[in-house]
């Protein structure tokens, strides 16, 4: 076991079968093909936070019915190109430590190197509860005992007596979508859920693609929001982050960027969930033109954190160059290579 040259390879070699999750921005599964690239350095990382891929590889043996799950953030460069001697040591402590059975309980001192591993993380409580759905789902598992709470809680339509959801129900529920008519039961209860659950289950739905029926009910409802109601919009295009590419989806974020004003939450959700939908020049130029004009000190961050993103970057390099750019946004540019302008 000391020549193994990937993760993938040691998965294979260990004869575990596994899922490849992106766990960065929103949860996303990789296909193993897609994945195997990525550690090649055949392609970038889709989605990367602060420099780092963020990976959840859950694994098994065919007689184990739980995975075991790590969730991995390793470093990437300026291209978004995973850092290879980073993911070979990843590789030497975990072989140090379990050698070539990966599912073995591990002694103490195993345990000890295991959590000494300096790219382990631990992800949100939220993002566990929504990939703990999406593994059960996936692999054909029982939903938790929340799931029938909150089918419970939407058949039951007394809106009010929210304390009994939980968000491993609202999560379960979210990735059974396609399962005993609950996008009809959703669509038939979204127009009256109380904010506290509301904000969870957008939460939930960013992760998924949704069906064309869900997805027009949320238009129909952001198109119907007035516009003091800036922060249950901002809400509701969080939950179709999955569906960027659907064509009501990418027409409505068009319309959005065309708008005279946006709010600084609006900008933050189009820009962190919904970049998909940044998929043009024209539109990574208005984008930019609404940043510039709403605040300056956004404009930096927001930037940094585009361009790192492999399916924008170009945009923005097009961007930067363009003639028509307005002399605020030039300004803008400048100040990002020489702050002391």
């Amino acid at each position: 076991m000391t020549a193994i040259s990937s993760i993938t390879e040691l998965l294979s070699l260990s004869n575990s079968q596994y899922r490849v999750y992106d766990l960065g921005r929103k949860i996303e599964k990789l296909s193993k093909e897609v994945f195997n690239k990525i550690e090649q350095c055949q392609l970038p990382h889709p989605s990367p936070i602060q420099g780092h891929a963020h990976i959840a590889i859950a694994f098994w043996q065919k007689q184990s019915v739980q995975p075991y799950i790590w969730f991995i953030k390793l470093p990437l460069d300026e291209r978004g190109l995973l850092n290879l001697g980073a993911r070979n040591h990843f590789i030497a402590i975990i072989v140090e430590a379990l050698g070539g059975d990966l599912s073995a309980d591990p002694t103490e001192k195993q345990q000890q190197l295991l959590q000494s591993n300096p790219y382990l993380f631990t992800p949100s409580q939220y993002k566990l509860a929504m990939l703990n759905s999406l593994l059960k789902a996936e692999l054909k598992q029982q939903a938790s005992e929340h799931y029938q709470k909150f089918r419970y809680y939407l058949k039951q339509q007394n809106w009010a007596n929210w304390q009994e959801v939980g968000v491993q129900g609202i999560t379960d529920f979210t990735a059974r979508l396609n399962e005993n008519k609950n996008t009809e039961l959703l669509i038939n209860a979204l127009n009256h859920l109380p904010f506290e659950v509301l904000s969870p289950l957008c939460g939930a739905l960013e992760h998924c693609l949704l069906p064309l029926p869900l997805v027009e009910k949320i238009l129909k409802m952001i198109n119907q929001i007035a516009p003091e109601g800036a922060d249950k919009q901002q809400m509701l295009l969080r939950s179709l982050a999955s569906s960027c590419s659907h064509p009501f989806v990418d027409q409505h974020i068009a319309s959005l960027l065309e708008q005279e004003t946006l709010s600084d939450n609006l900008l933050i959700t189009l820009t962190g969930r919904c970049w998909q939908a940044i998929n043009s020049s024209e539109r990574a130029m208005l984008l930019l033109e609404h940043l510039v004009a709403q605040d300056e000190e956004l404009f930096p961050a927001i930037f940094k954190d585009l361009v790192a993103i492999p399916s924008v970057r170009p945009l923005l390099f097009q961007c930067m160059r363009a003639p028509e750019r307005s002399q605020a946004l030039s300004k803008a540019i400048g100040q990002l290579f020489n702050p002391q302008s």
